[in-house]
């Protein structure tokens, strides 16, 4: 286990204490303490009530909150331990696989950081605040007593005074005494406080991260980007070799066949050069259009908005587009997003009697979100042959994630989540 690298480092430098950091450990352990006290509070609650009322089935909700309440804590827990350690811990929750409360808690059910959290929570609501408690409550006692001398001194009428309970203070200048041994105590006092409030990041890091499983996720994520820009090279590649080779191979032999048509009017011949002819055109239509589904050239010329109206303006339901998205984007990025804006497009002209489709699309919180809604008749799975799937395969490579909202009866709503580094967009 690494120990905190901010208080940890400070602690062995000559100006610890008088630095900030005694005082972020003090804040850090006292904060734990009302931390742990209302923790505990929490679970006896929902552990008492819920057990009382489980036969009645009253209860199990609360259970089940009892399950979960890990949960805000670890929230609330790696925030906290920013004041002692600037290395943020990464989420460990991963994202639902629907939309509403049912999936939510399914998903989290299943994570086996749901119940580190768990424990988490029952290990400082018994173990950690009382500790802390101890801690910075003999600190606080021995050095606020002390430096309070003189104010219980002259609140007692300058008679006299019994300072920590242990001895009596008659007179101003012993009480003013009193006052310089509690300011000499606090350094004193500050690495002890340090200490422990290294030991506790350590252990809330080491408590709320999963370590091993985070490197191998780390390492995950680096094969799978060197993946998907390899699949793009490539992609670009078929695509450049179809447009400056095969299409330029139909459209020499189209002109030929029609030269040859002209020179040569007389049956049979002339009928098999139309016929030859039309073949070359066709072939050249599809090829085309080939083209534009390996990578349409608009989006490589003018980037994803452009492209989305051009894909809208040539679909069968009217699309009304409300795009707010930045001059470019990682190609992947716009690749993977417009090719499911055309399956979500094509699955509400073809399955779901749509009369209007909506396109809304914006960088927020460093998330590209678009949103495919149709006022069709519902009913959209992802395991009904529609490509959905394919479609959330294809975001996944790019961290993304395909939500999909289609009760029977409408309206359905495909909501399209993509991380663009670098991007903040609107809060």
């Amino acid at each position: 286990m690494s120990s905190s690298p901010g208080l940890h480092g400070a602690l062995w430098q000559r100006r610890y204490v008088r630095g900030p950091w005694p005082w972020r450990a003090a804040l850090y352990l006292l904060t734990g303490v009302l931390t742990g006290v209302l923790t505990l509070a929490v679970l006896l609650l929902l552990a008492v009530a819920g057990g009382a009322l489980a036969v009645l089935l009253v209860g199990l909700p609360l259970l089940l909150t009892l399950a979960l309440s890990g949960i805000p804590l670890a929230a609330l827990e790696r925030r906290r331990l920013r004041l002692v350690d600037p290395c943020p811990l990464a989420p460990v929750h991963g994202e639902p696989n629907g939309t509403g409360l049912t999936a939510w808690l399914r998903t989290r059910l299943r994570e086996r950081a749901t119940w580190r959290e768990l424990a988490y929570a029952l290990l400082t609501a018994v173990v950690l605040w009382p500790l802390e408690a101890v801690t910075v409550g003999t600190a606080l006692t021995v050095c606020g007593g002390l430096i309070a001398a003189p104010v219980v001194l002259a609140a007692s009428g300058g008679e006299e005074v019994r300072v920590l309970k242990l001895w009596l203070v008659h007179s101003y200048p012993a009480a003013f005494g009193a006052l310089l041994a509690g300011l000499a105590l606090l350094p004193v006092f500050a690495y002890p406080l340090g200490v422990l409030a290294a030991w506790r990041a350590t252990l809330t890091r080491a408590l709320l991260t999963d370590s091993g499983a985070g490197a191998r996720l780390r390492e995950l994520d680096r094969s799978r980007s060197r993946l998907v820009d390899a699949f793009e090279a490539e992609r670009r590649r078929i695509e450049r070799d179809l447009h400056d080779g095969a299409q330029q191979r139909l459209v020499a032999l189209s002109m030929t066949l029609g030269l040859a048509r002209l020179e040569s009017p007389a049956e049979p011949l002339a009928g098999l050069l139309a016929k030859a002819h039309g073949e070359a055109d066709t072939a050249l239509v599809e090829i085309r259009e080939l083209i534009r589904g390996i990578h349409p050239q608009v989006l490589t010329d003018r980037g994803l908005g452009a492209a989305v109206e051009d894909v809208a303006d040539r679909s069968v339901v009217p699309v009304d587009l409300d795009l707010d998205l930045p001059e470019r984007l990682p190609g992947a990025v716009e690749s993977g997003v417009y090719f499911a804006v055309c399956e979500a497009l094509a699955n509400a002209a073809r399955h779901s009697d749509a009369a209007r489709v909506r396109v809304s699309g914006r960088v927020a919180r460093g998330r590209l979100v678009v949103e495919v809604a149709d006022d069709g008749r519902g009913g959209a799975s992802a395991d009904d042959g529609t490509g959905l799937q394919g479609v959330a395969d294809r975001l996944s490579v790019l961290d993304g994630r395909l939500i999909l909202s289609s009760p029977p009866g409408g309206p359905t709503v495909f909501r399209l989540e993509v991380p663009v580094p670098g991007a903040s967009g609107r809060p």
